[in-house]
Order: structure tokens, then C-alpha cells, then sequence
């Protein structure tokens, strides 16, 4: 049997970071069992569903590097397939056609629920022949009366529910508009779904969708339901508590690999691994190991994992990254591109997203001339621009090596018969025009030569 798994978000907002790992468990499952991983756009609630949502799923995926391994379905051009279904059951006895007005059916539920009994409608037994077809009326499932619906789920284990308890839920409105509960498991059949991976707040639906395969003679798929996420506080996760989105963490300046790595650890474990790449993740994972307590957003560790991924990425991807989140990719020259290249070694182990990264790279950005506060331009009028003058003159027939510059700003120093502190603060403030920079020869590095004596030139004025 090929292992089928889909995702199947409604769009009516954006994709959440809770169906995004919902998306990652379904992938992880099906590519390390060699199956597929599908996407289907649950959109029956027309009034609702919005294309630019549509739009955010698919860009949340994309940007997660989840794509499914087919087109995605969109639920409502299967209506008429959904309908065909209902004719089905409604032939098998499995199904019943139902004329309570509104008025009637809020009489009969509040009846219901003063006699302590759960509602069923009295057309269950009427003969359908009493009702016209060309009047309003809704399609019920005939449930059974007794009995229990055990659901053998991979995470949550054997969950029962008394047959009792479960309703004649509607599968067609009185416009003939499929609903949830008949339209997914007509889809995930129709999709050969093996395996239904979602949250745990569908595990109610499981119940009421197992009848409803069972009463059409279709195999059932296998459920596993997993744990929603909640925040630090142990809260479900809301706004209080800052990012949702999966669009929320890219602008935060997040990687897609960390955020996957960081996910696939949210409620599932691999011995004490922190830190896996995507093929072992795939090889590893199990669905069944999933733990059934909420999984708690922890921003410490993501961070943490982000750090590392920005290290080993390659620098000519976070230099784009970086102009992308600046705004700037269409501005920035040849130059001032290398410059950031330049810089990225030096200086990336200080940060931990791309925002943090733009930050400890501004000084690479900066347009000449550079404004300088008054405390540098104090300090350039007097013995420290003289220094920093002379110092100038050794720079431009140095090698421009990382170490050949440590040397010589610290034989320059011993020169002077001072430290360092007399003239590098200064000297920083000219090279970086004030914005964070990393050790002296670091930041004339990652100018570059020409870049780093034009600053120093600006400064000082035209060397003598």
C-alpha cells in the first residue's frame, strides 16, 4: 500500500504555524515511507474563503519548502461529486431527507433538551414520500442509536464515543451545498488517502467520519491527532503571545530550514537530537511518536536553532536575504554587495535571525561620506585626527589581510607609545559612522581597501 497523506487548511485566513507543522508531520510521514503528500483547499464556505488567503497558504508552503507532490484540489469543484455521494447513501438507507423549517427544528432541539435526550429528527422515520423534493430541506446521516464508534488513533490511542452521543449531522444543506464531515471523506477517498494527519480538534469529526466511510463500504483511513500548540504560558496560542503566521516568522527574519527543524521538535523527539537536516528528519520520524500533551512555543530554542543555520547557510543567500529584508536589493551596487560578503564571515556568529543580521551589517551600508557625531569630529580636530592621519599613511601600502591589519594597528599603536583605546574608538566611529562594527581589522576587512581610506578620507580630508 502507498502511504498517501494530505494537508487540508480552510482559507479564510492566514496559514498558521500549527497547520504549518501539521503540514510537516503529513510530509515527513508519507516521504519516509516513500508515499506522497498531497494539498487540498478546503473552501466550501464560499462567503469566507478569500483568494488572498489561498494566496498566503500556498506562499506559507513555498516558503516552508512543503510543496505537495501534486496540484492542489480545491474542495468546492468537487461538489457535484460530494452530491452523488449523498445520493448513494440516501439509496443504502444510510441517509434521510429532513422538512423541519428553522422554526420547527429550534421547537424540536429545545424539546429535546428539556426531556434530558439528544435531538433526532422526526423525519428519520417518517416516510420521505410525506415531503416534496421541490420544498426546502436538508439530507441527515442516519447514525446508529446504539453502540460506540471506536477510533484507533496513532497519537491519541483507542478514543471511543457513545453512538448516542454523535448526531444526524446534515451532509446537504437546504441549497444543496455539501458539508464538512461529508465533503472530507468523500475527498480523502476519492484521494486515496491512507493516513489522516491533523490536529487534535478534529478528533470529534473522526468519529462521525468513520460512520459515514463505513456506511459507504469504503476502507477507513488511519487517524492520528495531534496536540495543538501552545505558548510559553502553557496557553493556546494567541496573539498575546506574538507571532502565528508562518509569513509572522520569515519577516521576523527566520529560515526556513531552522523553522522545519524547530517544528519537527515541537511534541516529537528523536533521543536527544536538537539539530537534524531534512532527510534524517524524514527518515526518522513516526506520527505514532508523537506526544499527546500540547507542545509549548519556546523562542529561546528556535532562536537558538536559527543561530546555527545562519552559520552554516551560504553567504551568498543571507547577503540576499538581508537586502531583501532591508529593501534594498534593487539599490545596492556591485560594491557595496561584495562589501556585505565581505562581512558576513565576521560578523553572522553575533546574530540570530536576518533582522539581527541586517543590524550588525549596517555599517557596511552606509553611504559616503558618513555623518559623524560631534564627539568624533571633536576628537578628529585634535591629536587623535593627527594619529589617525599617520595611521592613514601605513594603511595604504598594507596587505589587506585580516592579519596583516591586526599587526599593524598594534605595532601602530606601540608606535605611538599608546593602546589602542586612545585612537580606535575614533577610528571606528569614522569607519562605521557610528552603527555597531565589529573588531577593527574585522570592519576594514569587510570595507575593503578602497572603501575603508575613502571614509578615513572623507574624515580626515585629502591625505598631504
Amino acid at each position: 500500500m502507498t502511504v498517501v497523506t494530505r494537508f487540508a487548511p480552510s482559507p479564510t485566513g492566514y496559514l498558521h504555524i500549527g497547520g504549518a507543522r501539521t503540514a510537516l508531520f503529513n510530509k515527513l510521514f508519507a516521504r519516509g515511507r516513500g508515499g506522497r503528500f498531497l494539498l487540498r483547499i478546503e473552501d466550501t464556505d464560499r462567503e469566507r474563503s478569500t483568494e488572498a488567503a489561498v494566496q498566503a497558504i500556498f506562499d506559507g508552503l513555498n516558503w516552508l519548502e512543503l510543496e505537495p507532490d501534486a496540484a492542489p484540489v480545491f474542495q468546492h469543484q468537487q461538489a457535484d461529486r460530494h452530491r452523488k455521494v449523498v445520493e448513494d447513501l440516501l439509496a443504502r438507507g444510510a441517509a434521510y431527507r429532513d422538512w423541519l423549517t428553522p422554526a420547527e427544528l429550534e421547537a424540536a432541539r429545545d424539546a429535546a433538551r428539556a426531556e434530558g435526550r439528544n435531538f433526532v429528527s422526526p423525519w428519520r422515520d417518517r416516510d420521505p414520500e410525506e415531503g416534496a423534493l421541490d420544498q426546502p430541506h436538508v439530507v441527515r446521516f442516519r447514525r446508529p442509536l446504539q453502540g460506540e464508534t471506536v477510533v484507533e488513533d496513532l497519537v491519541q490511542g483507542s478514543v471511543r464515543f457513545a453512538d448516542k452521543d454523535l448526531d444526524d449531522l446534515v451532509l446537504l444543506r437546504s441549497d444543496g451545498a455539501p458539508t464538512y464531515n461529508l465533503a472530507v471523506v468523500v475527498d480523502d477517498h476519492d484521494m486515496g488517502v491512507t493516513h489522516v494527519i491533523r490536529g487534535d480538534d478534529h478528533l470529534n469529526n473522526a468519529a462521525r467520519q468513520q460512520l459515514i466511510y463505513q456506511a459507504l463500504g469504503w476502507p477507513v483511513p488511519a487517524f492520528a491527532h495531534v496536540p495543538l500548540i501552545h505558548g510559553p504560558d502553557g496557553a493556546k496560542l494567541s496573539k498575546r503571545h506574538g507571532a502565528q503566521a508562518v509569513g509572522d516568522f520569515a519577516e521576523m527574519g527566520y529560515l526556513p530550514e531552522a523553522v522545519r527543524n524547530y517544528l519537527a521538535r515541537l511534541g516529537w523527539s528523536h533521543g536527544d537530537d536538537e539539530i537534524f537536516e531534512d532527510a534524517q528528519a524524514t527518515a526518522w520520524f513516526d506520527v505514532a511518536d508523537v506526544n499527546r500533551a500540547p507542545a509549548r512555543l519556546d523562542w529561546d530554542k528556535l532562536n537558538f536553532l536559527n543561530a546555527h543555520y545562519l552559520r552554516e547557510a551560504d553567504e551568498r543567500r543571507l547577503t540576499g536575504l538581508v537586502l531583501d529584508h532591508l529593501g534594498r536589493a534593487a539599490e545596492v551596487d556591485a560594491d557595496t554587495e561584495d562589501r556585505i560578503r565581505r562581512a558576513l564571515p565576521l560578523v553572522k556568529e553575533r546574530a540570530k535571525t536576518i533582522v539581527e543580521l541586517a543590524e550588525v551589517l549596517a555599517f557596511a551600508l552606509r553611504r559616503r561620506p558618513l555623518t559623524l557625531d560631534g564627539k568624533i569630529q571633536t576628537a578628529l580636530a585634535g591629536e587623535t585626527g593627527a594619529r589617525l592621519s599617520r595611521l592613514r599613511t601605513r594603511l595604504e601600502s598594507a596587505s589587506w589581510t585580516l592579519q596583516t591589519l591586526d599587526g599593524l594597528l598594534h605595532d601602530f599603536a606601540a608606535s605611538e607609545g599608546v593602546g589602542l583605546g586612545k585612537f580606535g574608538p575614533t577610528l571606528r566611529g569614522v569607519l562605521s559612522g557610528g552603527a555597531p562594527a565589529p573588531g577593527l581589522s574585522e570592519t576594514l576587512v569587510a570595507l575593503g581597501r578602497e572603501e575603508a581610506l575613502g571614509r578615513l578620507n572623507d574624515a580626515l580630508g585629502p591625505a598631504g
